[in-house]
């Protein structure tokens, strides 16, 4: 992932930053690799691994256009929740002016095609998946919307300077999360599943169901507060022991 590729999408940690009103998005979160233990061993002691820190996430590492194009006919999962806009498709074209949403976290798309567009030099869709010289992106039904045959976009990569570089490994699950995640329950997944915090939620919980686009207020993960963007309608919530406790809309 060389050669200009930027955006919301990283490796260490999450967190969003307000500059002149607008969000300077730094990273996405992969679950398992931030080893959400509230547990802070001895100096002798072993880490512990959480149940989440358990879970495989299956990375594909495409390098060409023909590896992303073995994405089509399959079903992926949005990981990268409230970090990308989609647009709909009219036909191996978007319209970045006019976004249809911000794709939310647990969300399955039916990939139906991969296509290249020149994108405009500035704006929010190139502050995310920097412009190159064109951006590669991915062609999608959503089963789970009001209109599931409605074909929609969302830029994934780019191609700049003579190669490609994508960003799916860091944006969605090849694997479905309710099944990796199974662990959480039924009850959690159906909050998540309407986009929702309640109480008793984990950090990782609340992410998934809120989206990644956060401003944490400290750093012992579990035993902080934390606000989320949630696309606009920001929630913080107070967490101890990796619980939520108290759950604050607004800003």
């Amino acid at each position: 992932m060389t050669n200009g590729l930027k955006a919301a999408l990283g490796f260490t940690a999450v967190l969003v930053i307000a500059v002149g009103g607008e969000l300077l998005y730094l990273h996405h979160r992969n679950y398992a690799d931030q080893h959400m233990v509230v547990q802070r061993p001895g100096q002798n002691e072993e880490p512990t691994l959480s149940a989440d820190d358990a879970v495989f996430l299956r990375k594909e590492r495409p390098d060409s256009l023909a590896n992303e194009r073995k994405l089509i006919g399959t079903t992926i999962w949005v990981s990268a929740g409230g970090q990308l806009d989609y647009y709909k498709d009219t036909g191996k074209h978007v319209d970045y002016n006019h976004p249809v949403g911000v794709l939310a976290g647990a969300e399955p798309l039916v990939i139906k095609d991969v296509f290249e567009q020149v994108p405009p030099k500035t704006g929010r869709a190139v502050a995310r998946i920097a412009a190159g010289q064109r951006h590669v992106l991915l062609a999608f039904t959503m089963p789970k919307s009001d209109d599931p045959k409605q074909l929609y976009a969302t830029p994934v990569g780019n191609y700049d300077e003579g190669s490609y570089n994508f960003l799916t490994d860091e944006i969605f699950f090849y694997d479905d999360p309710h099944v990796l995640y199974k662990h959480w329950g039924p009850a959690v997944w159906a909050h998540i599943d309407k986009h929702e915090a309640v109480l008793g939620m984990s950090e990782n919980q609340a992410m998934m169901a809120l989206g990644q686009v956060i401003t944490p207020h400290g750093d012992n993960v579990g035993d902080r507060s934390v606000t989320y963007y949630n696309d606009n309608h920001p929630v913080t919530i107070d967490f101890e022991h990796d619980k939520a406790v108290k759950i604050t809309p607004g800003d």
